[in-house]
């Protein structure tokens, strides 16, 4: 019988949940709060945890919720979590399966989705468990990438784009190893699984780790896999992700975050193909090629002697920079669009585009979250729309101080812009006019000229 720990502080929805799924042959046990959900998972074992995201401390942003999930994937990264959410917080599921949660059921539940997700987590919890697919061990390690020979679209017009898409498809069908850069969001993952599946490893998996969301006392073992017995919580023998990859792709992500004590066991894998699991003396050998991801400025880590050098000239053999959202103006629209297109099918609703006012909003947004963010927005914006054209106001977009000053910027005269520009460089390095020229890209002489026309002198 399948054991599931339900997670709620209403009495009545655990209390229906208990009476549905135990006529449905599951096992229950249950928890009013995140701290007995903690105490559970650490007690027993479970095949499926059924969380909602609100408790007694507030009742409507969520933050508790995500907080247990991310505890849960730091405790047991393998034990499926479905959370539960009232409608009008759907974008909260959204944020929860980007950190990892399996599915989301909607409050009042579907009973027959309800049992239907319930029922394909614990297939996949036992296919793992039992070792029966390779692809079922990668579904439940939820951070591998899924395989198939398919190259993922990329939707790009602008210059700087095409110009990465160049590099990729030049270097994809190479064996080298690859480092790609770049902000939060910019789309480095799926540069990724491009050049996996223009590779001749296409046929072979591509496996994934994220390096920043992984407490570092398990780094070793998800990288290189654990005997039974190697540590207290070592029950069995555990498949490392190099083992995974073998033959095909293995992609680090956020490979900044490796510890320091760790980079040189990394090293020497990519330079041999040589490791040994946690606990065992025997040494395997694997060949794999490496694809590894970061927004942080190595060289700067390196400097600091917080990266290995040497590690790093292993990792960049051809680095790949990805350009913000911002330098991809004439992105922004057709990846709307794209978007649009997916989630509209996803979520079976009849918008047809976006009215002229949303397409605005969508090019003077900064999108400091880049792509990620634009396709969090579609989103949201599908699900919530009434009408058949999506508004600016179902974007919801909230401007930014920087996004404020431009549009203050755009009903300015010159002159006007001007002044306004010189006295904040002025307030930025209070008062220094060296700096505040060097800032602006004028001289100094320059500088004085136009504190004197605006009256700004002292």
């Amino acid at each position: 019988m399948p054991r599931i720990l339900i997670a709620d502080d209403q009495t009545d929805v655990v209390a229906a949940l208990s009476l549905l799924l135990k006529g449905e042959g599951f096992r229950i046990e249950s928890a009013s709060s995140p701290a007995g959900v903690v105490k559970a998972i650490d007690g027993q074992e479970f095949d499926v945890v059924l969380i909602d995201l609100n408790y007694a401390r507030d009742t409507t942003s969520g933050s508790e919720g995500l907080d247990l999930l991310s505890k849960i994937r730091a405790m047991d990264p393998s034990l499926p979590v479905v959370v539960m959410t009232a409608w009008g917080s759907v974008n909260l599921a959204v944020e929860a399966m980007r950190r990892g949660a399996r599915d989301f059921i909607q409050k009042p539940w579907d009973n027959a989705r309800l049992l239907a997700v319930l029922r394909t987590q614990v297939e996949l919890a036992e296919a793992l468990r039992r070792g029966r697919k390779l692809e079922a061990e990668n579904i439940a390690l939820r951070d591998t990438v899924s395989e198939g020979n398919e190259i993922p679209q990329i939707v790009a017009e602008s210059p700087s784009m095409k110009s990465v898409l160049k590099l990729v498809e030049r270097i994809g069908p190479a064996d080298a190893n690859v480092l790609i850069t770049g902000e939060n969001g910019t789309g480095k993952e799926v540069i990724t699984r491009v050049l996996h599946s223009i590779s001749s490893r296409r046929s072979k998996p591509l496996i994934s780790l994220n390096a920043g969301a992984l407490a570092e006392g398990v780094f070793e073992s998800e990288l290189f896999g654990h005997v039974r017995g190697a540590f207290t919580d070592a029950k069995s023998d555990r498949v490392g992700r190099f083992e995974l990859a073998d033959g095909g792709t293995l992609f680090l992500d956020e490979i900044g975050n490796v510890p320091l004590n760790l980079q040189a066991k990394l090293l020497r894998v990519i330079e041999t193909g040589e490791f040994e699991r946690v606990g065992s003396s025997k040494t395997q050998k694997v060949n794999v090629r490496l694809l590894s991801a970061t927004n942080a400025d190595l060289h700067g880590e390196v400097a600091q002697g917080k990266f290995r050098q040497d590690l790093l000239f292993r990792l960049n053999t051809v680095e790949i920079r990805l350009p913000p959202l911002r330098d991809r103006i004439e992105d922004i629209e057709v990846l709307a669009e794209h978007f649009l297109r997916i989630h509209r099918e996803r979520y079976r609703r009849p918008i047809l585009g976006f009215t002229p006012e949303a397409l605005d909003a969508l090019r003077h947004h900064l999108w400091p979250g880049n792509v990620r963010e634009l396709d969090h927005v579609i989103e949201r914006a599908v699900l919530m729309s009434t009408g058949s054209m999506v508004t600016a106001f179902d974007l919801a977009l909230e401007a930014t101080p920087d996004a404020r000053l431009s549009a203050r910027l755009e009903e300015m005269s010159l002159e006007d812009a001007e002044r306004l520009l010189i006295k904040k460089a002025l307030a930025r390095f209070e008062g220094n006019a060296n700096r505040a020229a060097e800032a602006l890209g004028l001289s100094r002489s320059a500088l004085y000229r136009r504190l004197q026309k605006y009256g700004l002198g002292s």
